[in-house]
């Protein structure tokens, strides 16, 4: 015989629990970040903050967070860097991953970086119950300073 509870489907708003740890976290989302950290406090500069977006659990106060900053080593002040930083908040545990290059990097490792930062920003963000979608960026051309030479046709 059936328990009464059997004949229903169990109910949306239901407690799910998952065993989460950093490193599986690590492995799952971040297996591609140049470097990967965990702690209790943020990494994040806000003084070095260009863009940012934040997926949050109202509830309890989770979220994940990517973050683009940029900026110098202290050695050589001429080496700029460009970080993508995915911080992962649950409960007081930070796990972090960051894509670094140099600004000066091509274009084409640019959005590798920027592709690998998003995707797991996406993929987490579920862990918080949240879907990212993506919005159009409208890039204006580069000064004729920074363009390659023209080619011309003989």
């Amino acid at each position: 015989m059936i328990e009464e509870q059997d004949k229903t489907e169990p109910d949306w708003g239901s407690t799910l629990q998952l065993q989460l740890t950093p490193a599986l976290l690590i492995h799952a989302l971040m297996a591609t970040a140049s470097a990967v950290h965990t702690g209790w406090a943020s990494c994040i500069d806000e003084k070095l903050v260009v863009s940012g977006a934040v997926s949050m659990d109202d509830a309890a106060g989770n979220y994940v967070r990517l973050a683009e900053q940029e900026f110098y080593e202290d050695e050589d002040p001429d080496a700029v860097w460009h970080d993508w930083t995915l911080e992962i908040r649950i409960g007081n545990v930070l796990t972090t991953g960051h894509w670094q290059l140099p600004v000066s990097a091509s274009p084409m490792e640019w959005e590798w970086h920027a592709m690998e930062a998003e995707k797991a920003f996406d993929h987490a963000s579920l862990l918080v119950g949240r879907r990212v979608r993506k919005g159009l960026v409208v890039e204006e051309p580069a000064p004729s300073e920074q363009l390659p030479p023209q080619s011309s046709r003989h």
